[in-house]
This record gives C-alpha cells, structure tokens and sequence, in this order.
C-alpha cells in the first residue's frame, strides 16, 4: 500500500485539515510532532525525514474555495522535488487541466466541477468527494464510471482529521462495484492498523496528514507495511 502525505494550503502557511470546516483551519505545527513551523519547507523536510514518500497530495485550499491561490509556490515543486510526484487539487475543471511537469497529476474533485464527466485528454485523478455520507457535487460524476481514470480517490471530508476511522464501507462498496480500479482511502485514518486493514481489502494506496503530524505511524511501520 501507497501512503501519500498531504498538505493543505492556506493563506500561505499549510494547516491542519479538520471534517472539511475550512474555515476553522489552523496552522499545522499547532499539532505536528514533524515540524515546528506552518511553512511549507519546513513541513515538507518534516514528512521527508519521517519518510522518503515517492508522492505528495497538495490542496490548495484558497484556489478550491475562490479566495486567492497558491500557484507561484506550486509552480516551483517540480523543478525543487525532481524526484517526486505531486498531486495537485486547486479546483481545476476537468477542461483545464495541462501538461506542466511529468511528475504532476491535477486532482479533479467531484466538489469544484461545474461540468458534466467526459473522457479527460490528459491524465488525472478522480476525487469522489463525500460530507456526511452525502455525495458532493454533480450526480453524473458519481454515477459515470466509464469515465474515471484507474486512480480514483474516495474522500471522506466529515472524516478527515477525526480520529473516527475510514469509511471502510464506502470502500468496500466501490470496490464491489468497480473492481477494475485503483481506490484511494482518503480521511479519518488513524493509525497502522487502520493501514493494514485497508490493505487487507486491496485498497491500492491511502492519503494521510492527521496521523502521521501526530506521530500515530512510524518509519519502521510504513516499511513494513
């Protein structure tokens, strides 16, 4: 199982992201045993020395929510990280999306797309987008299957940064249903056994802040995951 660190965007500084209340976001290091600052370097050089991840998931929280952008930063990381593959969630439409960088891969969330589903040009990932076991965003998108790309996220927003666990039927019943994809387990996951038993159920690979900020999963557990 793949372990993609996330880091969430916001007025500059990268916060703890808690059941999707953005507004209540606060800066990281409040709750890191990582890093002692909110900066993005220093957050970076913390999962880095925790971890070589091969993969990072990047929200950019004010480009998602309308209120500015974080594009300089973000525009940087592929020629700073050579070697490492970022997932970029901004907002973007499917529509918009572009080729800048081998190792970068748009994140389009079912949340932000004003637009029917259609066969992308260019590879993405899907983000299935849930708020209290409600789906957000447009019904094709849900429904559509024959349009999503191999990687598809099912993000638990109520859950992220809970401590409650992941949506292991939510996962389970996607998989059932679309067997031929790669899921993505994405909130509430608490520690290595939360890990183990979403590999257990073949989930391919799982995003994660909360836990690893809060020392809940070490080196030597993700190694031998």
């Amino acid at each position: 199982m793949q372990i993609i660190p996330v880091i969430d965007l916001k007025d500059g500084l990268v916060v703890h992201a808690k059941r999707g209340e953005r507004a209540g976001y606060q800066p990281i290091h409040q709750s890191s045993i990582l890093t002692a600052s909110s900066e993005f370097d220093a957050v970076m050089a913390g999962f880095l020395t925790l971890y070589p991840f091969k993969t990072f998931y990047i929200a950019d929280l004010n480009a998602i929510t309308g209120t500015g952008h974080h594009r300089p930063l973000i525009d940087t990381l592929f020629t700073r990280y050579p070697r490492i593959e970022f997932w970029i969630d901004n907002g973007s439409q499917l529509s918009q999306i572009r080729t800048d960088s081998p190792t970068l891969k748009y994140v389009i969330g079912t949340e932000s797309q004003l637009s029917r589903p259609r066969r992308g040009d260019l590879p993405f990932v899907l983000s299935l987008d849930y708020k209290n076991q409600q789906a957000i965003g447009l019904p094709e998108w849900f429904e559509q299957s024959q349009f999503w790309p191999d990687q598809v996220i099912v993000m638990s927003l109520s859950r992220v940064g809970s401590g409650e666990g992941p949506d292991l039927k939510k996962l389970t019943e996607l998989q059932r249903l679309h067997p031929s994809k790669h899921f993505i387990a994405a909130g509430g996951i608490r520690d290595i056994d939360d890990l183990k038993e979403l590999k257990g159920h073949g989930l391919y690979a799982a995003l994660l802040a909360t836990a690893l900020h809060a020392g809940s999963i070490s080196r030597g557990q993700i190694e031998n995951l």
